[in-house]
């Protein structure tokens, strides 16, 4: 069909026309567009801008009370200020690496000390991360069965210790842990001769050893050592008094950790190990084939705050032992801290303070790559995806459909299977 136009007359068919318009809707369409792109990247900017207005007190806070002070004990550990006026005065010097050549490398009671300290700390974090763990992980399935009465009482009664003090809880222990505490009055109702806790010095692994016959440790391991300590006393293991201290920190972050396990299991729901059960598993593979691989981010987490909280330990020594007896208690916290507020050596303590955050930052990257996810094998990803055809096979014939051809379910599965084939 054509029409006529009314200027000049030329025949226009009634499709150009449609197409002409279509063109100028769409150019002031594109001009709308533009437009309202613009006014989105503007609103992006100006929402930008009000996110870091409101983020910029906290900053400015941290910037004070956090960054500010680590770069001044950072300048402290290479300088040999006294603690007297200002760290940046005129008579304060910068000494290099001095302070922590006396820490690690020159040998004395600064470096014994130091080694003494980390010896200590490494055989409380290897028994305490463990035991906190794996307790913290059984209260909750515990406490998270729903067939358990009375479980807020539960939760709430091993929970109350993480909230309690620890200056109050040490007090505590040592009264009960005491030569004549509660502890070694139970053990002598079963004609056990309970130790002075906190005052006996020996190693369990050494005790152990001498109960074996073994009094003196090889040469090999007597006549060298690491840090000022030799390798027969790195072996010792925690004395009687640490181990009183590690019960004692079990027992009140085991709690906190006990949370963090029941939000993961509450997450999971209850449909999987519905089907475990369903499938015959019994209740310990339950839980060591469903229910701890699903708790792997959880478990990383609790794992890496037990690192960094055991490495960082300091009230319970202050409150209880001072670091004794005979230094069997002795931390890196406070040796840090006797050493610059006791002893005036403020710039061998800051020194401490920085190599323990490096053991904390060092330790917990091991634990990252020992626990990091790793890629399946051909093998594994061959038998999964043969355990998938399976299902998928399983779900056409429950639905009515015909079972696919093995060619097929090598392809992918039922993805173009036709329920009319059949």
């Amino acid at each position: 069909m054509l029409q006529v136009s009314a200027t000049c007359g030329a025949p226009i068919h009634r499709y150009e026309k449609v197409e002409a318009n279509a063109m100028m809707t769409g150019a002031v369409h594109g001009v709308s567009s533009r437009r309202k792109h613009g006014s989105q990247r503007l609103d992006t900017k100006n929402e930008q801008f009000a996110g870091w207005l409101l983020c910029m007190p906290m900053v400015i806070i941290l910037g004070l009370f956090l960054v500010v002070p680590i770069l001044m004990a950072l300048w402290v550990s290479f300088s040999d200020w006294a603690g007297r006026g200002s760290p940046f005065s005129s008579t304060v010097h910068f000494v290099g690496v001095d302070n922590y050549e006396s820490v690690l490398a020159t040998p004395g009671l600064s470096q014994s000390d130091f080694g003494t300290a980390i010896r200590n700390n490494a055989w409380y974090t290897l028994l305490v991360v463990p035991m906190q763990t794996l307790i913290s992980l059984l209260l909750a399935v515990m406490v998270n069965r729903k067939i358990l009465k009375a479980r807020g009482f539960f939760r709430t009664a091993f929970y109350f210790p993480s909230v309690t003090s620890s200056v109050a809880i040490t007090v505590l222990w040592m009264f009960l842990f005491g030569a004549s505490g509660s502890i070694n009055a139970v053990l002598a109702w079963f004609h056990v001769k309970g130790p002075n806790w906190f005052n006996d010095p020996r190693g369990l692994l050494h005790l152990l050893a001498g109960a074996l016959g073994v009094r003196q440790g090889p040469a090999a391991l007597t006549g060298h050592g690491f840090l000022g300590i030799s390798w027969w006393d790195w072996l010792s293991g925690p004395s009687v008094a640490m181990f009183a201290i590690i019960l004692m920190v079990t027992f009140t972050t085991s709690g906190t950790f006990m949370l963090m396990f029941i939000a993961a299991l509450q997450s999971i729901g209850d449909g999987t190990e519905e089907a475990a059960v369903m499938d015959g598993a019994n209740t310990w593979q339950r839980l060591w084939k469903i229910t701890v691989p699903q708790l792997k981010p959880t478990i990383f987490t609790v794992i890496t705050l037990g690192i960094i909280g055991t490495w960082q330990v300091f009230d319970q020594i202050y409150t209880g032992t001072k670091g004794g007896p005979s230094k069997t208690t002795l931390t890196p916290a406070y040796l840090s801290y006797t050493a610059a507020f006791d002893n005036q050596q403020w710039g061998q303590g800051a020194a401490m303070a920085f190599v323990l955050f490096v053991i904390i930052v060092a330790l917990t990257w091991v634990q990252r790559q020992i626990m990091a996810e790793r890629k399946m094998s051909r093998k594994t990803l061959a038998r999964y995806a043969a355990m998938k055809a399976e299902a998928r096979a399983l779900s056409a014939a429950g639905a009515g459909l015909c079972p696919p051809s093995p060619a097929r379910l090598a392809d992918g599965g039922l993805a173009h299977t036709n329920p009319k084939e059949s």
